[in-house]
């Protein structure tokens, strides 16, 4: 007997990148000698002062339900963080803490959003956005930025886009999947458009914030643009910056308003995040920060060489990105090469002949592209590309 599911889930889809981890698993499992790049943690341990603040809270005790929206140690360290490193001022009743930032992102479009709603999406994006609004009953609206614009949306684009349902803007800086990182000019740029419609919420989603290279440094959002600050939700967590994937520490900071709606929509989903988890994010954020330099100096090398590896291949065209740990590369000059019509298919070539695993650009909104996570030694990349190399040049 076949049991039916809600009609919401007509429009949710499972994760790609979760898909494409589950692959790589099962192939290695039968024997596959598997690279896989395309998972989007870091490949580091968690560093050695966070996990012993782990194991002195479970040795103290530390092993009971908190406060819903988190600690107060560990709310206070977030508003520090804030204040040190953004220039940004928060009481801690304007921050929640939930089970990873992707939990904060999906209490905001339930806590804003209503049916008929829109929030604009520039492409390529995060696999997670679109799914999120639509299970809010809200409209995703892509605006298609491309290699040619350095894959960042214009004040025209995002004026054009902008109609009177229009409730959310989501932001992705440094971006998932393409390691592009909006100026703090060019923010400024988006905010004047975003000052004349009162209206917009903007979603800042920080959480490569730290892996971040280029030469003017990481700005975030309400930082570029204090006139908005009071309609910014900014999210942002350990898991990327300090190797903590795995222990699903995310927050959120803005109007006090969502704030309290976010933290309810939680009361009534997961409560509070992981006790433990949260006593080590408050070493993460407080204690010795030189873990995330030599963590960012190793992404450096490895996207210089990736990039620079890709290039020189035929069909490949590869942007430097300012963050992150992906290359994006387009590659529909090679798809045509090869006689696949996909990029989806161009992935499955490259899984067959090259034993790679890669997510196809369409995966992120962007057709003719394909996401290579960096996030692995730099022998692995090395025997990456010449494997893709003999696959593709062959």
């Amino acid at each position: 007997m076949s049991l039916p599911v809600s009609n919401r889930m007509a429009a949710v889809k499972p994760s790609p990148t979760g898909a494409v981890l589950a692959l790589a698993a099962e192939l290695r499992a039968a024997g596959r000698d598997l690279i896989s790049l395309g998972t989007g943690e870091p490949d580091f341990d968690t560093p050695q002062h966070i996990r012993e603040a782990a194991i002195a809270a479970i040795n103290g005790g530390q092993t009971r339900y908190t406060p819903i929206d988190g600690t107060a140690e560990l709310k206070a360290a977030i508003k520090d963080k804030f204040a040190r490193e953004n220039q940004l001022d928060y009481e801690t009743s304007q921050i929640v803490v939930s089970s990873g930032a992707k939990q904060a992102l999906f209490n905001l479009c339930l806590a804003l959003l209503n049916r008929g709603d829109e929030a604009i999406i520039p492409a390529p994006y995060w696999v997670s956005y679109p799914d999120m609004v639509r299970l809010a009953e809200a409209e995703p609206i892509f605006v298609e930025t491309g290699i040619e614009q350095d894959f960042k949306m214009t004040p025209a684009q995002l004026e054009n886009a902008i109609t009177g349902k229009t409730r959310l803007l989501i932001l992705n800086s440094p971006s998932n999947p393409t390691g592009a990182s909006y100026k703090k000019a060019e923010l400024q740029a988006l905010g004047a458009v975003l000052e004349k419609y009162p209206g917009i919420v903007v979603l800042a989603d920080d959480i490569y914030e730290h892996i971040h290279w280029a030469d003017e440094p990481f700005v975030s959002f309400a930082s570029a643009c204090p006139a908005l600050k009071d309609r910014t939700v900014t999210t942002n967590g350990v898991s990327k910056a300090y190797a903590m994937t795995g222990w699903r520490i995310g927050y959120a900071a803005g109007p006090q308003e969502l704030i309290t709606a976010m933290k309810t929509i939680q009361s009534q989903s997961t409560s509070n995040p992981c006790s433990v988890s949260q006593a080590a994010a408050v070493e993460a954020l407080s204690g010795d920060q030189s873990c995330i330099a030599r963590m960012t100096t190793a992404y450096r090398e490895r996207h210089d060489y990736v990039v620079d590896a890709l290039n020189e291949i035929k069909g490949f065209e590869c942007r430097r990105g300012e963050g992150t740990f992906y290359a994006f590369p387009k590659v529909s000059d090679l798809m045509d090469a090869k006689g696949v019509a996909t990029d989806v298919d161009l992935v499955e070539l490259l899984l067959n002949k090259a034993d790679i695993a890669g997510v196809p650009g369409s995966a992120f909104g962007a057709p003719g592209y394909v996401r290579l996570s960096f996030a692995c030694s730099l022998e692995s990349l090395q025997e990456s590309i010449r494997r893709i190399k003999r696959a593709m040049m062959g």
